[in-house]
């Protein structure tokens, strides 16, 4: 438990993490990366690169430091955490290393006369308690899933039993367990946890689980990224009847119970997760409104799935739109997702729940346009692939 003198202390570096949080957050990486090399596989190096970790981290600590004695209105924070840590395996004894690091680095880049030994003795408390409840959260997961019909806990192998094409960058990989066993149920948009030995080192990603659970296979549906190391080894070298090493089923971006008109609004491989909250959600009968957006036909993964869908479901309505069509492309509009379109594809009574995933910009766009159109906000869902950013910038 922190002390009044130790939450004062951590309030007042508010100001210092909102104006250099980035600067410290850069600073921890480098130290971690170079004095413990054995957890460079947990991170995402390309979030590494392009700086989206760094400030996913920095305003992760700004809203701790914020909230420091009310921790209770983080809100979801929390829970993405939770479930991104158990996704890829996080363990205690990780906390150490990464609370050591963070020290320094806060001495090293606030300064010795800002950061003095009050200050960071007030932050090794306060990382602690941190420590301590995603620790005890965390277990409590992997404990959980250990003892579920079909759960495990670490790895367990997994077998790919189809390789199939969706679109020109997306392909499928559909996983049966090579020991034969029961598979543990999941919720709609929640992913797995993969890791995979790649010459370069061990390196885990996280893949959405794109088709509701039948009892016997895992699919994800994984874009090629461009100098994705991931992605390019599953595409270029995976193939059926390779074995591939599994997490178990993580994520609290889940279709939630309710019978309101539902909109699945996504982009590009955001289609992934939607398309399993589809399967789920088709079979309660309320009103589905599945919009996708993607450049043109050739990288429009899971069309005719979804085409196939509106016509044997009533209730399911679907809408495409194609930024950049080829010659031939028929979608329904061309261009980039715009209010009218919006309006006119989503129901008049706009007390619904939406779900959006894809790009950034384009759930900021979405985030904005459903705001405009009267959706309420607290039944607008969202997940980002990557590290957390904010939408409201």
């Amino acid at each position: 438990m922190l002390s009044a003198e130790q939450r004062t202390l951590i309030k007042a570096t508010v100001p210092l993490l909102e104006s250099g949080g980035e600067a410290l957050t850069r600073h921890f990486y480098q130290l971690l990366f170079s004095e413990h090399p054995e957890v460079h596989a947990l991170f995402n190096q390309a979030h590494q690169a392009s700086g989206n970790q760094a400030k996913a981290l920095a305003n992760a600590v700004l809203m701790y430091a914020r909230h420091i004695d009310r921790l209770n209105e983080l809100g979801p924070l929390v829970g993405q955490i939770v479930n991104k840590h158990v996704s890829l395996q996080i363990l205690p004894e990780h906390y150490p290393l990464v609370g050591g690091c963070l020290l320094r680095a806060i001495r090293e880049v606030l300064g010795a006369e800002l950061a003095n030994d009050a200050v960071i003795a007030a932050w090794a408390a306060a990382y602690g308690q941190l420590a301590g409840l995603l620790i005890g959260a965390e277990e409590e997961v992997y404990a959980r899933n250990e003892q579920l019909d079909g759960g495990w806990r670490g790895i367990r192998e997994f077998r790919v039993a189809r390789k199939v094409a969706e679109s020109e960058e997306i392909v499928s990989f559909y996983l049966a367990p090579v020991d034969g066993g029961a598979l543990l149920e999941f919720a709609p948009g929640q992913y797995i946890g993969l890791r995979v030995v790649l010459p370069s080192g061990e390196e885990r990603r996280n893949y959405s689980l794109s088709a509701r659970g039948d009892g016997r296979h895992y699919r994800i549906s994984v874009k090629r990224e461009h100098g994705g190391r991931v992605s390019n080894h599953l595409h270029d070298q995976v193939q059926v009847g390779d074995v591939l090493e599994l997490y178990p089923p993580a994520g609290d971006f889940v279709l939630r119970s309710s019978q309101k008109p539902l909109a699945l609004i996504t982009a590009g491989v955001g289609i992934t997760p939607a398309l399993a909250m589809l399967e789920q959600a088709r079979d309660s009968g309320r009103p589905i409104h599945f919009i996708h957006c993607a450049r043109h036909a050739g990288v429009h993964a899971f069309r005719d799935w979804t085409e196939a869908q509106s016509a044997a479901y009533p209730q399911v309505r679907h809408y495409f739109c194609y930024s950049e069509p080829r010659d031939g492309d028929e979608a329904h509009a061309e261009g980039f997702l715009s209010p009218e379109l919006l309006d006119r594809w989503l129901p008049a009574n706009r007390d619904l729940d939406a779900y959006f995933l894809g790009p950034q910009p384009f759930m900021a766009q979405v985030k904005r346009q459903l705001r405009a159109l009267g959706v309420p906000q607290e039944q607008c869902h969202y997940e980002f692939f990557g590290p957390a950013g904010s939408l409201d910038a």
